[in-house]
Formats: C-alpha cells, sequence, structure tokens
C-alpha cells in the first residue's frame, strides 16, 4: 500500500521553485538574521501548501479514470485514430498530462498529451498512430498525471489494462480504390455487357431445343418434364482468374518512407484483390521465397478478400533470394487455366534480372505475365541534384546508371512480349489498378 502511494505521488514546478527560494534565503539568513525568519516562514507556507495540495488531491480517490479506445484491426502504413477517454470526478478543474504505454514497435518514448478538465466532466484525447511493420502490437496501461491549480505535487493514476492489436495490410485504402474502381473511365465509353452464347460453365438458363443449338447441351430431365426437347443456355464466361504473386526475397526488404517493398506489395494486393473482386474476376494469391511457394486458389467468393487479407498479414521477407524455378513449376501445376499474373518483384541490374528470364519466360508462356518492379526514389532525388564538386558528380553518374539500368530491365521484358511496370513504391497501388482497368479495357483480361 506505501508503495503504491509513494509510485504516485510526484512533486510539482511550484514546490520546486518555492524550496529553491527557501534554500537561498536560509542562505542569506546566515549573514543577515532577519532573513533567517523569512526563511522559516516561507518554509512553513509551502509545508501548509503541500499539506493543502496532498488533501485536494488525494481525499476523493479514485477522481480520475481513463479508457483507451483502439480498433482490434490497425493498418499498416496509414494514420490510425486512438482515443482517450477521460473523465473527471473532482469538484474543481484539473490540468492533466496523459501518458499512454505505446507498443514497442513505435519507439516512442516522449509521447504525453496536456489537456484542461472541467469539474466533473469528462473529455476525448485524439492521436494517431502510423505503424510500419505487420504483426501484433501490445498497448501498456494509460498513465494520468493530475495537478491542482496549487501545482505543489502532481498525482499519478494508472487505468486501463494492457490491450493486444493486430497490424494489418492496409484496408483503409480500400473504399477509395473501390469506388474508382465502380467510376472508372471504361463505363464512360459507352460500353455494356453483350449476352454470347458460350460452352462455358457459367449458366444462364433452359430453353425450348431449335436447329442450330448443340445436341450436347440437352437437359434430358427438363425435356422429361415438358415432353420436348430442351437444353441448357450458357453464357459467355467474363470472370477471370488473377493472381497476384509476392516475391519475398531479399530484394523485397528495401525501406522507402518506413515501409519495406514487401508491405508496398502487399498493400497493393489487398486493394486490388477488392477492385478485381468487384469487377467480377476471380483474384487469387501466390507468395514464395526461397524454399517455398504458398497459393491461394483465385475465387470470387464474399468470403475471398478476407482470405487474402488473412494470408497477407504474416509475411515477411527472407534474407535468401527467391526460387523462381519453383515458382513456375508450382505455378503450372496449381494453375491450368491462362490467368493474369501479377507479379511484384524487385531487380536492381539487369545481371538479376537474367538470372530469373528462363522462368519468366516459362510462366508468360501459360500466363498473361505482368512485372511489377521498383523505380529508386532515392536514387532518383540524388540524381537530379545539383552537383558542386567532383564526388557529386560522381555520384550522380552512378545514381543515372542506376535508373537506366531499371529502363533497361523493362526493354528487355518487352522484347519476349513480358509487360512490365515500372513504379514508385508510393504509387505503385494506383498504378497497378490503372494498368489492370486499361488490359480490362483491352479485353485482355
Amino acid at each position: 500500500m506505501i508503495k503504491r502511494f509513494y509510485q504516485s505521488l510526484y512533486l510539482g514546478q511550484n514546490l520546486y521553485l518555492a524550496l529553491g527560494v527557501n534554500v537561498f534565503l536560509f542562505v542569506l539568513g546566515f549573514f543577515l538574521p532577519p532573513l533567517f525568519l523569512v526563511a522559516k516562514g516561507v518554509f512553513v507556507m509551502v509545508m501548509i501548501a503541500l499539506l493543502l495540495d496532498f488533501i485536494i488531491l488525494y481525499l476523493p480517490g479514485e477522481a480520475v479514470t481513463a479508457t483507451r479506445i483502439v480498433s482490434d484491426r490497425l493498418s499498416n502504413g496509414d494514420e490510425n485514430e486512438i482515443v482517450i477517454d477521460i473523465s473527471n470526478k473532482y469538484s474543481f478543474p484539473t490540468q492533466v498530462e496523459i501518458i499512454d504505454e505505446l507498443p514497442v514497435q513505435f519507439q516512442l518514448r516522449t509521447f504525453s498529451k496536456k489537456d484542461q478538465l472541467p469539474a466533473n466532466e469528462g473529455t476525448q484525447v485524439h492521436y494517431s498512430l502510423r505503424p510500419t511493420e505487420r504483426g501484433e502490437y501490445k498497448f501498456g496501461q494509460v498513465n494520468v498525471f493530475v495537478k491542482s491549480m496549487l501545482n505543489v505535487i502532481r498525482r499519478r493514476f494508472t487505468t486501463g489494462e494492457a490491450q493486444a492489436v493486430k497490424v494489418y495490410p492496409s484496408f483503409l485504402q480500400l473504399r477509395n480504390y473501390q469506388l474508382n474502381a465502380v467510376n472508372n473511365k471504361v463505363s464512360d465509353l459507352g460500353m455494356h455487357k453483350r449476352r454470347l452464347i458460350g460452352h462455358s460453365m457459367e449458366f444462364d438458363h433452359i430453353k425450348e431445343y431449335t436447329q442450330g443449338d448443340d445436341v450436347r447441351t440437352l437437359n434430358w430431365k427438363a425435356t422429361a418434364r415438358r415432353g420436348n426437347l430442351m437444353v441448357n443456355s450458357f453464357m459467355e464466361e467474363k470472370s477471370q482468374q488473377i493472381y497476384c504473386v509476392i516475391d519475398k526475397g531479399r530484394t523485397m526488404k528495401m525501406p522507402f518512407e518506413g515501409l519495406t517493398l514487401l508491405d508496398y506489395a502487399v498493400n497493393a494486393t489487398l486493394v486490388f484483390s477488392s477492385v478485381a473482386l468487384n469487377k467480377g474476376d476471380k483474384a487469387g494469391l501466390v507468395t514464395f521465397a526461397d524454399q517455398s511457394v504458398d497459393v491461394l486458389a483465385a475465387s470470387n467468393k464474399k468470403i475471398q478478400l478476407n482470405n487474402i487479407l488473412e494470408k497477407l498479414y504474416a509475411q515477411t521477407t527472407h534474407w535468401m533470394e527467391a526460387d523462381y524455378e519453383r515458382l513456375a513449376v508450382q505455378l503450372r501445376n496449381a494453375v491450368s487455366q491462362r490467368s493474369l499474373v501479377i507479379l511484384f518483384t524487385n531487380f536492381e541490374s539487369n545481371a538479376s534480372l537474367q538470372r530469373q528470364m528462363p522462368y519468366l519466360r516459362t510462366l508468360a508462356k501459360y500466363h498473361l505475365l505482368l512485372v511489377v518492379f521498383f523505380e529508386n526514389t532515392e536514387l532518383k532525388k540524388l540524381s537530379e541534384e545539383r552537383a558542386s564538386d567532383l564526388e557529386g558528380i560522381y555520384t550522380q553518374v552512378i545514381a543515372q546508371k542506376f535508373a537506366d539500368d531499371k529502363k533497361l530491365i523493362a526493354r528487355e521484358l518487352a522484347q519476349y512480349g513480358i509487360m512490365s511496370l515500372l513504379t514508385t513504391p508510393q504509387n505503385l497501388t494506383v498504378n497497378v489498378i490503372n494498368r489492370y482497368l486499361d488490359l480490362k479495357s483491352r479485353n485482355m483480361v
């Protein structure tokens, strides 16, 4: 009990100031005796103020409560709002300093919020956090330091319980991109759906047999019921399979603005899969590293987006280079139907591309392949800076060479009929969606 009391008691700024003045007066009183009496009087007043402030703050008991309001899921790479709901049961206004024990991933040791609480009222303190890693984040307790107008001492209230939340890929962007997908430019061109007779498995209706209908589509049960020949009518299947393939090798560890390339690819995959599902296509997911290839079969069911989200949640990069040969073999066995394959990877040089080119050509042989790789924005900034000395000129030349290598990689892929998309990490999501909508408008998907 005594230990808990000492842990909640803190000296205020006014007390330090008063004690400092009092010590100064006692020192002067050694040379000027009249000041010694003044010093003793000041000391008594300080002790009275200390006792009075102690009674004011500790007599009402647990007068301040605080509760943290946070979602069970946080969005990676986005600003997530956190709310501290705090109530004041004191009969006088108080000044509070709130220190929330944030997860260790943020590395924030000086985080605090100050506010003024009216008497017998409550308020909400808002702040936001931007996580840059996926995984489980653990919040601690909420500490509230309260002081009265005397500001002689401060009392600490420790409320709330430790709370664990999960940081998922950026799901906050879904609403914006879903709206853009519904209102894309294709609908403005006057294009509309046409009903075409086909032999896919997408059933439309049953109709009477007419001359020219395929006898292989006869529905014998309906024929027996009606007494006339009845055939199944099918529609051209517009739903196409689309797989997002994510490289988890060491090249995806490169960070930009706090997020790794893998995080950018994961966020873009989630948003893109939502757009593809809303467009009626089947979305699937493939992740691969040096020893494993994990395939989530393409589907357009309502739970597919949640399945993709759960798969993306725990993805991490590996220090080894990803095995493209294993990817080509596994994808050939798991996906028999020709599909749009969007490969998120990164090639820093033409030599690194050439090592994987045979396997990319194998993928392009059976699927419509789009290779998405990243522009190094930091090197681009260096190449655009004005060089002031010889070292700066050398730096610019090297940075420009790396930028030219990226363009050379795109041309090399085009020679073998492989589509490519060179994009900055920050614009990855919107560029991938725009390329998909362009392919969709040209009936390539």
